[in-house]
């Protein structure tokens, strides 16, 4: 059996704020014209923000990027992925919160033009962010394919976010990154770190120079890199992931010995986590299944 995914992973600037929108929705529609057999586009972080990261008034051009929802920014964006028949993961967004808040937010739209998912990223990173952290993990089901989790670039230093979106069944990890700094390339072993002990793809798309520092790449279950762009120059990577991959990894271990879901039996004790004032209980430790939600 088979589950695949093909993807297209932009590793681009960011759309300036003059045009942003309008450049945007050309250039999927072109991108999806020279490549007919994508079925998702995923975007970096902070794509269509139109924000310089290095401008001295940068949090003021945040604030006034941001938008709820509900407002324009959303409904074109869900109108695009309707009218291209493709699932659109067009980076992440500053939303604007019902209480004032700003939160640097990942969007996820179907093929039918809904808006599906939105994640809120729970580790901004500090001190050089102003966002509100987010406070929930979200997944999302493609139907017919499997379950994909968000996380957002520094999110990915915490192991936390993805065991637990591991948890909650998602066999894709996608990471939008606006990263601008030599940090790169531990981000890259931390892609497939994240892939090899929760046993998930991992999809880490950056910014392209000379904003960003590129090198997106896929990873799989077994944490070996699938597609990665050399440098920071722009381009388009391409792959068809096998979500069934997790499936067989878990099943017979990575590299056929390793079954990280398996550890506990259910008589084992509980395990108390005192960092988290939780516990780890072995009759809930493995992940969910298809059609099971988990919070």
């Amino acid at each position: 059996m088979s589950r695949p995914l093909p993807l297209a992973l932009v590793q681009a600037p960011p759309h300036p704020a003059s045009a942003a929108f309008a450049g945007f929705a050309s250039d999927t529609e072109h991108l999806l014209g020279r490549l007919p057999g994508t079925r998702m586009v995923i975007h970096p972080e902070m794509h269509l923000c139109g924000v310089d990261p290095g401008a001295p008034d940068n949090h003021e051009q945040l604030r006034a990027a941001a938008e709820p929802l509900d407002g324009p920014r959303v409904t074109a964006l869900a109108e695009l992925a309707g009218d291209l028949k493709v699932w659109l993961l067009p980076g992440t967004v500053c939303e604007l919160g019902s209480g004032g808040e700003l939160f640097n937010t990942a969007l996820a739209f179907s093929p039918e033009g809904r808006l599906v998912a939105s994640y809120r990223k729970i580790f901004p990173w500090r001190p050089y962010e102003p966002y509100d952290a987010g406070d929930r993990f979200v997944v999302f089901d493609v139907p017919d394919t499997g379950r994909i989790g968000f996380s957002v670039c520094y999110d990915a230093w915490y192991p936390e976010v993805t065991r637990h979106l591991a948890w909650m069944g998602a066999e894709v990890v996608v990471n939008p990154v606006m990263t601008t700094t030599a940090d790169r390339a531990q981000e890259i072993v931390l892609a497939r770190a994240n892939a090899i002990v929760n046993q998930v793809h991992v999809v880490s798309v950056n910014t392209a120079g000379p904003v960003g520092t590129g090198r997106s790449l896929t990873v799989d279950p077994e944490g070996r890199v699938r597609v990665e762009a050399p440098s920071e120059a722009p381009t388009v990577l391409t792959d068809v992931l096998d979500l069934d991959d997790v499936t067989r990894v878990r099943k017979y271990g990575t590299a056929g010995v390793t079954r990280v879901w398996d550890v506990f039996g259910e008589d084992d004790s509980p395990l108390e986590l005192p960092l988290y004032g939780g516990r780890i209980d072995p009759r809930q430790w493995r992940p969910a299944t298809a059609g099971e939600a988990r919070a």
